[in-house]
Formats: C-alpha cells, sequence, structure tokens
C-alpha cells in the first residue's frame, strides 16, 4: 500500500478510472497500525481493480481538514473521484472488502 500526500492526491484519487480506498491514518494511532496489515492485503488482492493508499493526517493536514477528518482510522472510498462511502475505526476485513467489491 502506497502514502501519498496532498500533491499526489488528484492525480491518484480524484483522476482515477477504478475505485480508491483511501487510509487517513497517523503513525501515533494504535487502531490504525492494526488496521495496517488489513489495508496490505486489499491493496494487494484488489490490484488492477482498484488502489489502496494511506495519507498519514500529520503530514497532509489540508487533506485530513478538506475531508473532515476527526478520528483515525478514518477510510474513504472513492468512486469517480468522488468520496462515496466512509469507515472510521477499526473493522474486520470482510467489512472493508465488502464496500470495495460494491464499487466495482
Amino acid at each position: 500500500m502506497k502514502q501519498i500526500k496532498s500533491d499526489m492526491f488528484k492525480k491518484e484519487v480524484l483522476e482515477s478510472t477504478v475505485p480508491v480506498l483511501v487510509d487517513f491514518s497517523a503513525t501515533w494511532c494504535g487502531p490504525c497500525q492494526m488496521m495496517g496489515p488489513v489495508l496490505e492485503e486489499m491493496s494487494a488482492e484488489y490490484e488492477g481493480k482498484a488502489k489502496v493508499f494511506k495519507v498519514d493526517i500529520d503530514e497532509s493536514m489540508d487533506l485530513a481538514n478538506e475531508y473532515r477528518i476527526m478520528s483515525v482510522p478514518n477510510m474513504i472510498f472513492f468512486k469517480d473521484g468522488s468520496p462515496v462511502d466512509s469507515i472510521v475505526g477499526t473493522v474486520p476485513a470482510t467489512m472493508v472488502k465488502g464496500k470495495l467489491d460494491e464499487l466495482l
């Protein structure tokens, strides 16, 4: 799973032709660290069908503000450049997978 910053967000997320899952997280966040392996797995499993990126809210505060990130982990699902769904907190992999499958 690739980490992106503000300068790449438009190209990688908003202009993507496939659905995108963006994990807004922080290095100091325990639950974020717990979701990391789950999202790494999703990134590999959906390669070519969907993209999975991580955004560090401390490094990209402008994006955190723009998407009103109040707590992390906060996963936002984008389709055709628009946010269409989100999950806040630590959840089972099946929940993340289900939401990604709905967008394909």
